[in-house]
Order: structure tokens, then sequence, then C-alpha cells
């Protein structure tokens, strides 16, 4: 964990039920690709990455104010704060 973000401090990624096919809704009804998807763990909402031509989770962030996404790819175990730009693995 970190020592300067308490975002991050305050989630248990153990917590967040990432659907067994997570998908990005938004590219969804765009018919749009996505690279990979991220998971927000204020309120769940799956979006794509900035990786991605949409940017849906980063724009989600924009949007809500929620700061932490974990990654919802099923190899990756990370958690990112857009508001402190800090990383934690778990």
């Amino acid at each position: 964990m970190t020592d300067h973000c308490k975002h991050l401090s305050d989630i248990n990624p153990q917590d967040i039920d990432i659907p067994d096919e997570p998908f990005c809704e938004e590219c969804v009804e765009m018919d749009d690709p996505w690279v990979h998807l991220r998971i927000c763990t204020e309120c769940g909402h799956i979006g794509c990455c900035d990786s991605s031509k949409n940017k849906h989770a980063t724009k989600h962030h924009h949007r809500s104010g929620h700061a932490v996404v974990l990654s919802a790819e099923p190899a990756e175990r990370w958690a990112w704060c857009y508001k402190d730009e800090e990383m934690m693995e778990y």
C-alpha cells in the first residue's frame, strides 16, 4: 500500500466484484472496441482504459469525481488513484 494516497489505503480490492465477462457499456453502445477495462471502486462502473480510443474510465472519473479504479483484466492486480496519480499492486 501507499503511504501517500488515502484513497488507495481506504479500498479493499478483494471486496470489489468484477464480473466474469466485463465490458465497456459506452463502447458497446458506440460499436467501438476497447483495449483493457477498469472498474470504479466506488460505484462499479466499468470503462475502457486510456490506451483505448474512448478512455471511458478516465471520463467517468472526471464526471463523477470517483478516485480509484482497479484493472478488470484477469492477470492484472493493481489499483490506480486518479486524484493522487498513484498506483498500488495487490
